[in-house]
Formats: C-alpha cells, structure tokens, sequence
C-alpha cells in the first residue's frame, strides 16, 4: 500500500497539483461563503454540501479526466487466439500516442472476462476478469504507433469469453 501510494506521488505532474490546489481553494470558498450566509439557513446547507462533494468528486474526477485528455491514446485490438497445446491466449494490438507529450512508459493490461447469455451478467463480468496480463512498453514518441503482444497464462478457462485492452500512460 505504501509503495502504491509513493508510486502515485512521484508520477504526478504539475498540472495535478494545480487540480488539487484549486479544487482546495474552491472548498475554502465555498465555505466561507456558507459562513458569511449563514442567516439563510437553506441556501448556507447547500453550500456545505457542495463544498464536500466537490472536495470528494473534485480531485477524483479531474484526475481521472485530466489525464485522458492529456495522455490521449487509441488501441486497437487486432487479434486474440487461444493456443491448443499451451494454456495460453495471444492478444495481439497497437498502441497509438495522440498526445502532445511524449510517453515515458504505457502498461498495457489485457484483461479476460466471461460472456454468458444474461444480459445484465454481461455487464457485471468485464469488471469482474478471471485473468488479466499486463506489459511495459517505454519511451512512445508523439504520433507513433507501437505493436505489442501479451501472452496470458495460464489459460485454463473452456467457457466463452472476451478480451479487453486498456492503457496507463505517463510522461
């Protein structure tokens, strides 16, 4: 957990802090102004309340954000195939850098999840893998593409299933 929490540290970027800097002062802001309205009882609630959700919401979501819009990638997925004298699926891909920023390394995760004919256990499985294989690919220039190959083992499983991929950057 500690090295989890160091890790995250250390990878953010300036424009991090400042999302958690003006995310501080809205809170600040909207508190003091609670305080300063305080005879309206109803109006100084609500901004209570949205001075939390915003210091809760804030910092999660704009990060979660700020970092698709900067480090902007596409995979695509261009073929998966279960090998018949290993236990092993290949998941072929590419990734492509749409970023202004070049990548100093992207972990690729390639997750297995189950496909059943229930529609609403269809949505609950690709949040659910049974196996997930993840690589490194470093330095990624701006605009360039990049093939990778992860091999998932063991592969054990004999049901129907899918592949997703996704992406971590970082610059």
């Amino acid at each position: 957990m500690k090295e989890t929490i160091n890790l995250f540290i250390d990878n953010l970027i300036v424009y991090d802090y400042i999302l958690f800097g003006s995310v501080v002062i809205l809170f600040l802001l909207f508190i003091i102004l609670a305080i300063i309205l305080r005879k309206k009882l109803g109006l100084a609630l609500f901004l209570i309340l949205l001075s939390f959700s915003s210091l809760i919401l804030g910092p999660t979501l704009g990060y979660k954000y700020l970092h698709e819009y900067l480090y902007k990638h596409s995979l695509v997925l261009q073929s998966q195939q279960k090998l018949n004298f290993t236990e092993a699926v290949v998941v072929k891909g590419t990734l492509t850098n749409n970023s202004t920023f070049n990548f100093k390394s992207c972990t690729i995760t390639a997750s297995a999840y189950k496909v059943s004919a229930n529609k609403y256990k269809n949505y609950i499985y690709p949040f659910k893998p049974f196996k997930n294989m993840s690589i490194v690919e470093e330095q990624i220039s701006i605009g360039a593409q990049r093939e990778f190959k992860i091999i998932i083992e063991p592969f054990t499983y004999s049901g129907d299933y899918n592949i997703s991929l996704k992406a971590d950057c970082n610059s």
